[in-house]
């Protein structure tokens, strides 16, 4: 590893760590006992925390990579003074501001998205975690021990029955055939990331256990395309209880998904709509 330095990522007014992790977007970040979020991407461990008005990283990787991860080249601020979706939809923006849409790596955002099939969030994370501590591969990085994500071609050469140590259930079929499409270049993700979105999601789809919900997180989280809208149980709700019958999504512009993930934050952090 290269020499490893702390170093100021961006001020909290960019990105709130808590909101950006703990939206429901990401399953490999924990926080510790003083608040400080620990967790791998890229293949990269880091610690992140925040001193003040500033969020500081500690990690190997560098700086134009996680901010790229974190996507804070982009005028989140700006964005979200644009949505017109009515009080409900201003309040949540409010209360999510800081959250960032992370650019995860493709293939761990489907893998991850399809253990995420009517799961919570804590078991999400463990099944995840077992994934990468029998079939990653081993990373120290500040006395901690992390598992890189393993790729495509390492779980679609497992043998029959391999993945049942994630007790993971109907879904473990389902990982298997997402990893042998990607393996085998079937479905190649980078394509993905530069058509359209309507497209991707379609070839999301196609592969079995896939449903829309599924397939519009992986665009929104794993591929980039930001006009993704994600519609679960918190949103459904939401939507149900705030919003006009006809409501439409799309009129939220290219940018729907951020909007989602303020509504998602918002409705989950304070049980609206249960």
């Amino acid at each position: 590893m290269t020499d490893i330095k702390t170093r100021m990522l961006c001020t909290v007014g960019e990105m709130d760590i808590i909101k950006t992790f703990e939206c429901g977007q990401c399953f490999r970040w924990n926080a510790d006992k003083d608040g400080a979020y620990w967790g791998i991407a890229m293949e990269c461990p880091a610690k992140i925390w925040t001193e003040g008005e500033l969020v500081y990283i500690k990690s190997p990787g560098s700086i134009e990579m996680w901010r790229e991860y974190f996507d804070l080249e982009r005028d989140y601020l700006k964005i979200s003074s644009g949505f017109d979706g009515g009080e409900y939809l201003s309040m949540c923006v409010s209360y999510g501001q800081g959250i960032r849409i992370l650019r995860q790596e493709p293939w761990e955002a489907l893998c991850s998205f399809i253990i995420s099939q009517c799961n919570n969030i804590s078991r999400i994370k463990g099944i995840v975690e077992r994934l990468c501590e029998n079939f990653g591969r081993a990373l120290e990085f500040e006395g901690r021990c992390f598992y890189t994500f393993p790729s495509a071609a390492d779980i679609a050469a497992l043998p029959e029955g391999a993945l049942d140590v994630l007790r993971c259930g109907y879904r473990a079929p389902y990982i298997s055939a997402a990893a042998l499409a990607v393996a085998s270049g079937a479905l190649d993700l980078s394509s993905l990331i530069d058509c359209d979105s309507a497209e991707a999601k379609r070839s999301l789809m196609a592969l079995p256990g896939i449903g829309e919900k599924v397939a519009n997180c992986v665009v929104l989280f794993g591929l980039y395309h930001m006009e993704a809208f994600p519609i679960d149980v918190w949103i459904r709700r939401a939507l149900k209880e705030h919003f006009p019958a006809d409501f439409d999504p799309a009129c939220l512009g290219e940018y729907a998904g951020l909007a989602q993930q303020y509504i998602f934050y918002y409705a989950r952090s304070t049980g609206d709509g249960k």
